[in-house]
């Protein structure tokens, strides 16, 4: 049983340190979080807890011994003096007061009394770490954290910021460290004018100032606004007399005094109830401040005393961050639109009267379909409670059913499509995200809000990838006129395009270029930029690798296309379906005329292509010591293999990299080939 046990454990490490990595990554090295702090921060405390409890399970590459993201390679690479940690994270305030009482009795048998051990309670603002360096009170260099150990040279964007003097008034040689942010009004207006261009919004501030602060032109940094809050001092004196500061509070006051941006909000205390106290303080005090906060800071006041509390192996004995849970926020449910997708699905979509949540303003959120609403029992004119998934997509977790007054009223999904008037009809199949469930469906190919939807699928980067052809100027195509289908955007001239609000000349021959070079993306690209229902990249690629061109598929059969692997029935019945209609057949016959391939492209074709891995099917996980997932599965496509997302009987390899999980364990089981790194390169020799 104790086996059995253990076992468990060690699944339940693998699992964190997966997703944890996988959080990071996307966090970091991406800025493009799926999920929010407070989630990320729990996953990792459990962690460390179990870490801890079962050290015969730790491991030198686990996420708990390494600190924030990767240097990237676009940026010189800097190794930092002092190593820019983290700070272990409570989650409650019994958590707090744990770390509290552990830290003063540390210190009361050091020969300290309790009055002389005074804490700092400062908000926590959610940015990105950097180090600044001066020498002889001149800004010589800026860094990122990085994984805490080695950064990014970011001199030249730093120097943009608010905040950050480029010479101090003393001569003096220092390192400090401090927070940079993106004030929420600056995030407001950058995203206010992203949504009017068409173009992805950032999902948080935080995320907006690590992309900003990160762009190899100083100049775009600049026009983010950034700011920062210094916050500690690293190396160095920050006196010219070789004077040090005895206390944090010493040193926040200098930093100041030296021209560098500090937080005013602080609370000095030895109460462990005027702690919890201010916590909470700051906690109210959250949405109303002109920056992002993930949580409060309590740490040591006392810089001796730190010393004497000393380290773990990756955060501080002396601080903790207490992180508060994601927001949530009632307000009222003005009415709920439906909204028609690129396959015809109507989506739901809650228009709210507009509601501050985790650092901006909602007026809408996403219901995803009628089974939701009718499951969680919301109406329009209801109370209701909204929080973000990941701190990032508003949705609506529930009603507040003893607020309402009879007035609210069940929603119905229209009869007719709102965007071209046709009757719409209820689909039992599988919905255009390939779950099971039934959903509302519009026919009409020729539908407006199907059209835009289609054009934007047309150019997205795995289809044609028209670059620079965004939703707002598909969308002023449409209403001007100028495109019916995917096809004319073929036919489309300079002054169509320049005449377009917030274009010009320029713009247009870059869009013109664009769509000319995206001629020639090749068969499965076009096959998948079609938006067949159910038909991926992948599935594009299986069958053009079997039919050779689009045109062939004119006399595909069902039977025929479920014969190749991994294209299963449903999907081999929408591509037959789609092959089959007229509209196919004369947007396919406009496309070949506007000369947009139709064939496998050349290096797709190529008779002299190495194609040692023909037939096989590779499984990936884990992390690998010298490439990306990405570019192994380039490298396995190139040379004619297959790359899986799952391991079965047909697996021929399963590439393993550090920290694999289940699906390493189910090769195991199943008798399937494991390889490493070094064991697929040498395949390839």
């Amino acid at each position: 049983m104790a086996e059995r046990n253990l076992t468990e454990i060690k699944s339940r490490i693998d699992e964190l340190r997966r997703k944890i990595k996988r959080a990071s990554d996307l966090y970091y090295n991406q800025d493009a979080p799926e999920i929010s702090d407070y989630e990320y921060d729990a996953m990792f405390e459990e962690l460390k807890q179990l870490e801890a409890k079962y050290p015969e399970l730790d491991a030198a590459d686990s996420p708990t011994h390494h600190v924030g993201g990767k240097a990237s390679e676009k940026f010189e690479k800097v190794t930092h003096p002092v190593k820019m940690g983290s700070l272990s994270d409570v989650f409650s305030e019994e958590e707090l007061l744990l770390f509290v009482d552990r830290a003063t009795a540390a210190l009361l048998s050091e020969g300290y009394a309790v009055e002389d051990i005074v804490y700092s309670v400062e908000p926590k603002i959610d940015g990105l770490s950097v180090s600044l360096t001066y020498e002889g009170g001149r800004l010589v260099l800026g860094a990122t954290r990085g994984d805490g150990a080695v950064g990014e040279n970011v001199t030249e964007n730093v120097m943009t910021i608010a905040g950050i003097p480029h010479t101090l008034p003393d001569p003096l040689d220092l390192t400090v460290r401090g927070e940079v942010y993106m004030p929420r009004g600056v995030f407001e207006s950058i995203n206010t004018a992203k949504e009017a261009a068409g173009e992805k919004l950032f999902a948080n501030p935080r995320n907006a100032a690590a992309g900003s602060l990160r762009r190899l032109d100083a100049a775009e940094t600049a026009s983010a606004h950034l700011d920062i809050f210094v916050f500690n001092y690293q190396t160095g004196s920050l006196w010219t007399d070789g004077h040090a500061p005895e206390t944090h509070e010493e040193t926040i006051n200098r930093i100041g005094e030296l021209g560098f941006h500090t937080i005013k909000i602080q609370t000095l205390t030895s109460s462990r109830d005027e702690i919890v106290g201010a916590v909470r303080r700051i906690g109210e005090m959250r949405d109303g401040l002109p920056y992002d906060i993930d949580g409060a800071v309590i740490k040591i006041n006392a810089l001796r005393q730190r010393e004497a509390l000393g380290e773990n192996p990756s955060t501080p004995k002396w601080a903790a961050a207490f992180k508060y849970p994601p927001e949530k926020k009632e307000t009222k449910l003005i009415r709920i639109e439906a909204n028609v997708g690129r396959t015809g699905v109507l989506t739901p979509l809650a228009i709210l009267e507009p509601v501050r949540l985790a650092g901006t303003t909602v007026s809408r959120a996403t219901l995803h379909n009628i089974d939701i609403i009718r499951q969680r029992d919301i109406r329009i004119g209801d109370t209701v409670i909204v929080q973000k998934a990941g701190d990032i997509i508003p949705e609506i977790i529930g009603s507040v059913k003893e607020k309402r007054d009879g007035t609210e009223e069940p929603f119905k999904f229209p009869e007719i499509c709102p965007s071209c008037g046709e009757r719409l009809f209820w689909d039992d199949g599988d919905d255009e995200d390939g779950t099971e469930g039934g959903a509302l469906r519009c026919q009409n190919p020729s539908c407006p809000a199907q059209l835009e939807r289609g054009i934007i699928h047309f150019a997205s980067r795995g289809a044609m990838n028209i670059d620079g052809l965004g939703p707002a100027i598909v969308r002023l195509l449409i209403d001007e006129g100028h495109i019916h289908d995917a096809a004319d955007l073929y036919t489309l001239k300079k002054e169509d395009i320049a005449a377009l609000p917030r274009m010009g000349d320029k713009s247009a021959e870059n869009l013109l270029a664009a769509i000319e070079n995206s001629k020639n993306s090749g068969a499965a690209r076009l096959l998948y930029a079609l938006g067949i229902r159910h038909t991926g990249e992948a599935a594009s690629e299986a069958v053009i690798g079997k039919f050779r061109s689009v045109d062939a598929l004119f006399g595909a059969t069902a039977q025929s296309l479920s014969e190749i692997p991994d294209i299963g029935e449903v999907t081999a019945r929408t591509i037959t379906e789609f092959f089959a209609l007229p509209e196919t057949r004369d947007l396919f016959d406009k496309l070949k005329a506007a000369g947009v391939m139709t064939e496998l492209a050349v290096a797709e074709d190529d008779e002299e292509a190495d194609s040692r891995f023909e037939g096989m099917t590779f499984v990936l996980t884990g992390t690998l010591p010298t490439m990306t997932r990405g570019e192994a599965t380039e490298i396995i496509k190139k040379h004619g293999g297959k790359a899986a997302g799952s391991v079965s009987k047909k697996t021929t390899y399963v590439l393993a990299g550090s920290d694999a999980g289940s699906k390493l364990t189910k090769a195991t089981e199943l008798g399937v080939t494991i390889i490493d790194e070094e064991k697929f390169l040498e395949m390839l020799k």
